[in-house]
């Protein structure tokens, strides 16, 4: 094996090991938010003619899961290994900034993606499955986890404690994710917070994803790909110049 794919092996061996608390936890959250917000608000809210609010929710709740994982398992190995002080081990390795990024995001893409695919197995107990398209599903699903596990990786580069880290993650992420459109529409919202959601690109990673459920969103799916596509080259780019230069793990 070549020194990312060992790297990769360690970091998904990593929350592997805990699944029950890294992968069972998540898919559990998602389906209690499922069963309280499809039972109250199915006979009150509907967001497109032909489609349920418990349809409407579940692509929301799946995706959210995917975001909300892969952030963590990136950000979280990184702190862990910065505090705990075994990150000196990897630096004492001819690993390349690249393989770096590629193990970190790699396994974080692949956490977000186990939880995803999870709460989506779940949730055919509620609604019979459907997929207008389904490249799309794949394409939101695999964009988002990356650009995700990169955010996470830059978080757990920048915090020197939990702490920090807590705070990027409920001052940023969760705000983020909770206002994409998981669980309403944008139309639904008066003229001013829909113009403050197309500034949000969590919700073009949601509202693209959702077209491939339905192939109905409340925006272009072409835009939703060109944003998230973008923001992932960006925030990529970051990544890779902080571990290339050893921004805060090197001394």
């Amino acid at each position: 094996m070549t020194g990312w794919k060992t790297l990769l092996y360690k970091e998904v061996l990593r929350f592997w090991k805990v699944s029950f608390q890294t992968i069972a936890a998540p898919v559990l959250t998602a389906i209690l938010y499922l069963l309280i917000f499809g039972h109250v608000l199915e006979d009150h809210v509907k967001v497109y003619d032909r489609i349920s609010y418990t349809a409407f929710l579940i692509p929301g709740l799946v995706m959210m899961s995917v975001l909300q994982n892969a952030f963590a398992n990136s950000s979280s190995s990184m702190i862990q290994s910065k505090i705990m002080g075994n990150l000196v081990f990897l630096l004492l390795t001819p690993l390349s900034h690249w393989a770096w990024f590629f193990a970190y995001v790699g396994s974080s893409l692949m956490r977000g993606l186990l939880v995803g695919g999870g709460v989506y197995l779940a949730t055919v107990f509620f609604v019979e499955p459907h997929f207008a398209a389904p490249l799309w599903v794949l394409v939101f699903a695999l964009m988002g986890a990356a650009l995700l596990g990169t955010l996470g990786l830059i978080a757990g580069l920048w915090a020197e404690k939990f702490d920090q880290l807590a705070a990027f993650q409920n001052f940023i992420i969760m705000p983020m994710t909770f206002l994409s459109g998981v669980f309403y529409s944008i139309h639904s919202l008066p003229t001013f917070w829909q113009q403050i959601s197309h500034l949000n690109p969590f919700f073009y990673m949601i509202d693209g994803f959702r077209y491939g459920f339905f192939g109905v969103s409340d925006t272009s799916p072409w835009l939703s790909l060109f944003i998230v596509g973008s923001a992932l080259l960006a925030v990529a780019g970051l990544a890779v110049h902080l571990l290339r230069i050893g921004y805060k793990i090197r001394g």
